[in-house]
């Protein structure tokens, strides 16, 4: 089975109303749509989606381009790149940038103050016009659990550590992000912001038919602000599979070193911002993400060259994007390895 023909079965076992499955094999690519609504005019290749988590992968590989300049040290200390004053609670100031990329720094997914909201309208969107300043303040109030001890995923510390790299270089985060990232690899359809109306993707609830329209994530944009078009995500993926074809080598290549095992038995291994699981030739890497009303994925597998990018614009378990697209990657995986 060809990878056109995986990735057409891929598209039609997602149910949502816009779909898009791509892939790349050693720089070959393949992009195909579906979805259950009609396509709008410009194709549903041409629009820019939400990629929720994985906009962590993106400010993770900030930060080791940024350690690579030695413009900060992934093992420095948060509380030393924040304003003053300090976290009352002395657990606070042994959190390192390393462990918010690596979530393991003992903060809790999202500030105490928002679960309630979280809980009780699950599609508002509590990050909007959350700033800054109440970021620190929530932060100063939460005490953390020793960090480094155990991995617990968390919004809360890749907001942090954008805070962190931004006052580090004085820099706004989504300026410093476009300027340090997005435009060495040549990523000119990625943005931390919305569009203009028909130049991105309008996501849906669990239903598959409720709109949910876009917002601003506030001081969480550091952990799931960035939108992207599929083809923008190809060249993340390929930049991944080639460091050395791009400017960013030394960080490209250091967010793939492992950091760490966890899970019942410590089966699971983490690089600085990638998950990692053994496939057939080498190990595949990936992260996938979610916002309000859209599902995204991305995964690659350095041994064979190939790398999968899966977007939905429908939230919920009945979509099926990321056990499709996961799915999709190991078996192109596993062509690859059987010749």
């Amino acid at each position: 089975m060809t990878a056109a023909d995986r990735a057409a079965d891929a598209v039609a076992a997602i149910d949502a109303p816009d779909v898009v499955v791509a892939v790349t094999r050693r720089g070959v690519r393949t992009v195909l749509t579906g979805g259950t609504a009609p396509p709008p005019p410009a194709g549903r290749h041409a629009l820019r989606y939400e990629l929720g988590s994985l906009s962590k992968t993106f400010t993770v590989l900030l930060l080791a381009a940024l350690a690579g300049d030695g413009a900060v040290g992934t093992d420095d200390r948060l509380t030393a790149h924040l304003p003053r004053p300090a976290p009352p609670h002395r657990t606070a100031h042994r959190i390192t940038l390393r462990h918010l990329a690596t979530h393991t720094s003992g903060l809790p997914r999202i500030p105490r103050e928002m679960v309630p909201g979280a809980l009780l309208q699950p599609y508002a969107n509590g990050y909007h016009g959350y700033g800054t300043e109440r970021l620190l303040h929530a932060f100063a109030r939460t005490r953390p659990r020793p960090p480094g001890t155990r991995w617990h995923y968390s919004n809360f510390g890749l907001a942090l550590l954008g805070c962190a790299l931004a006052r580090a270089t004085g820099t706004a985060f989504p300026a410093l992000l476009t300027r340090r990232v997005l435009v060495p690899l040549g990523l000119t359809g990625t943005a931390l912001e919305p569009g203009t109306t028909g130049t991105d993707a309008l996501g849906h609830r669990a239903d598959g038919h409720t709109p949910v329209p876009a917002g601003s994530m506030g001081a969480f944009a550091p952990a799931a602000a960035v939108r992207a078009t599929p083809g923008d995500l190809l060249t993340f993926l390929e930049a991944h599979l080639d460091p050395g074809a791009t400017p960013l080598a030394g960080a490209v290549r250091a967010v793939q070193v492992p950091q760490l095992r966890h899970g019942a038995g410590r089966v699971h291994t983490h690089t600085l911002t990638w998950f990692r699981h053994p496939a057939p030739g080498g190990p595949l890497l990936f992260h996938m993400g979610a916002t309000f009303g859209q599902q995204s994925f991305i995964g690659f597998h350095p041994a064979s060259g190939t790398g999968v990018a899966a977007l939905a614009t429908r939230r919920g378990r009945a979509c099926r994007l990321t056990s499709t697209a996961y799915e999709l990657l190991y078996a192109l995986c596993g062509d690859a390895a059987g010749g």
